[in-house]
């Protein structure tokens, strides 16, 4: 599976990663646009361009208008894995961030990380052996838990059985042969919005809402992680002491109310007080039901769903509520599987949040759903590497 990587293929200065972050994000540029943007000599703009020339990193493309064009290279590659609680996400994208090759697969977290990660990196195989990439330059990886951001490691993850401590960055480096770094999910996915999603703001929260509830919070277009981590994980912010037990120990999280096996916790009892029709059915028919379920039940009009996940929207709307207040940010992002319940979830999670924050902090707020569906988290974990490889920091590995 080894990746060729060039250890000495990297910008020298700040000046060249600025060169190719901006090549990446805006696209083909010439040589004099790049030099105002940079505000840079000529000669001092030629020189740092031959040598990500020399690199391979960037190349000069067709002249428009007599103008020296300059483009990433099409042959940089970066690899996206997006670990959910139940599902694997594997996409291969060109420099500039756009999909290539994208391979989904259902698959549960708890069998543990030798057995995840080698069966991402035998869809990356699949992906590889169709021609969509021969050399990577670097992969991103999102994991459903806290992750210590500079060791690589996921940290006490509570739905993470016998991950804690496994060195993710340095097993998938090794198999890669290229530079490799994990993160929260959530905060990956907020990367992938901010790249290619709705996200018109520097400053935004970013809500995913799924199996767990975790919240990636965006500040000057980089994501604020915390000193351990632990930024942004709201599913374990209490709503009421002597509510549910929870995954992580404690009772009453906003998690044990509203994740999705709250939810399908609580359509079960629905369906077994004969409460639900819908719910009912399919129960008898399947054995158990899951946060989908109510989805189709919400969908169908069924009233019980219905109620049930506006009890839990007016759960999430209080507690953003009060990071609204605390943060001001300029967006609200809603993400995950429990945000498949649509308009019915977002309309009561915008009601909460404009009645019980002060109109100041919800003025020309868009609480919005993501558009971009499972390409977040491969494009944010791209995004995330990316950022890495084409930085004057970077050593290649990490």
């Amino acid at each position: 599976m080894a990746g060729a990587w060039r250890t000495a293929a990297r910008p020298k200065n700040a000046h060249q990663s600025q060169l190719l972050r901006l090549l990446r994000d805006d696209g083909p540029r010439s040589r004099a646009e790049l030099g105002d943007v940079l505000r840079m000599s000529r000669s001092e703009l030629a020189a740092d361009i031959d040598r990500l020339i020399a690199l391979g990193l960037v190349e000069p493309a067709a002249a428009r208008g007599g103008r020296r064009i300059v483009r990433l290279s099409p042959s940089l590659r970066f690899v996206g894995i997006d670990i959910g609680a139940t599902s694997i996400d594997v996409a291969v994208t060109s420099g500039d961030l756009e999909i290539l090759g994208h391979r989904a697969l259902p698959y549960d977290v708890r069998h543990g990380p030798r057995a995840v990660l080698e069966t991402a990196l035998e869809m990356l195989g699949k992906l590889r052996s169709e021609g969509v990439a021969s050399e990577i330059h670097g992969a991103g990886i999102g994991v459903p838990g806290p992750v210590s951001f500079c060791d690589g490691k996921a940290v006490a993850p509570p739905i993470m059985p016998g991950w804690c401590g496994f060195p993710i960055r340095e097993t998938m480096s090794q198999e890669l042969g290229c530079p490799v770094l994990v993160d929260n999910d959530v905060n990956v996915m907020a990367l992938g919005e901010l790249t290619a999603g709705l996200a018109r703001s520097n400053d935004f929260l970013f809500v995913k809402i799924g199996t767990g509830i975790g919240c990636g919070i965006v500040v000057g277009g980089s994501v604020y992680r915390g000193r351990s981590g632990c930024a942004g994980d709201i599913g374990h912010i209490r709503v009421d002491d002597s509510g549910p037990l929870c995954a992580c120990g404690h009772t009453g999280c906003l998690e044990a109310y509203f994740g999705g096996a709250a939810l399908a916790r609580d359509a079960t009892a629905a369906a077994r007080a004969d409460r639900s029709r819908f719910l009912a059915e399919r129960l008898a028919a399947n054995g158990e039901l899951t946060a989908a379920d109510v989805t189709d039940a919400v969908a169908a009009g069924d009233a019980t769903a219905v109620r049930m996940v506006r009890e839990g929207g007016r759960h999430v709307g209080r507690v953003l509520a009060d990071l609204v207040i605390f943060f001001n940010p300029g967006l609200v992002v809603i993400a995950g599987g429990v945000a498949g319940l649509g308009h019915t979830l977002l309309a009561e999670i915008r009601g909460v949040v404009h009645r019980r924050s002060p109109a100041p902090a919800t003025a020309n707020l868009p609480i919005v759903l993501s558009e971009l569906g499972d390409a977040a988290g491969v494009i944010g974990g791209a995004r995330l590497i990316s950022d890495h490889v084409f930085s004057s920091g970077s050593r290649g590995w990490t």
